[in-house]
């Protein structure tokens, strides 16, 4: 079976949120950077980090899953979910092996 990847989008709850994040919020972040670490190491997280738009800081990454539910299951699972919200899409990655 062919592997299946899929790009996350981690919105923030505010433009300003990476600018003047709450101490609650970044104790919240930092659960979830650790969260993803955990995923990466067991092989399911190419990629994940915030994007440095200049219009708006958001978080993105690439995943290997099964299927869209496996993506659900990740995403509700993850403790930044308390304060912002996620979009994902399928994705035709090209990744080295």
């Amino acid at each position: 079976m062919d592997k299946k990847y899929y790009a996350l989008k981690l919105i923030p709850n505010r433009p300003t949120f990476a600018q003047d994040m709450t101490d609650e919020e970044r104790a919240v972040m930092h659960q979830h950077v650790a969260y993803w670490k955990t995923l990466m190491d067991k092989g399911k997280v190419v990629v994940f980090g915030p994007i440095l738009d200049p219009k708006e800081v958001y978080g993105f990454g690439v995943i290997e899953a099964n299927d869209e539910d496996e993506v659900k299951a990740f995403i509700a699972e993850d403790p930044a979910t308390k304060i912002n919200t996620y979009e994902f899409y399928p994705m035709r990655a090209i990744v080295k092996n």
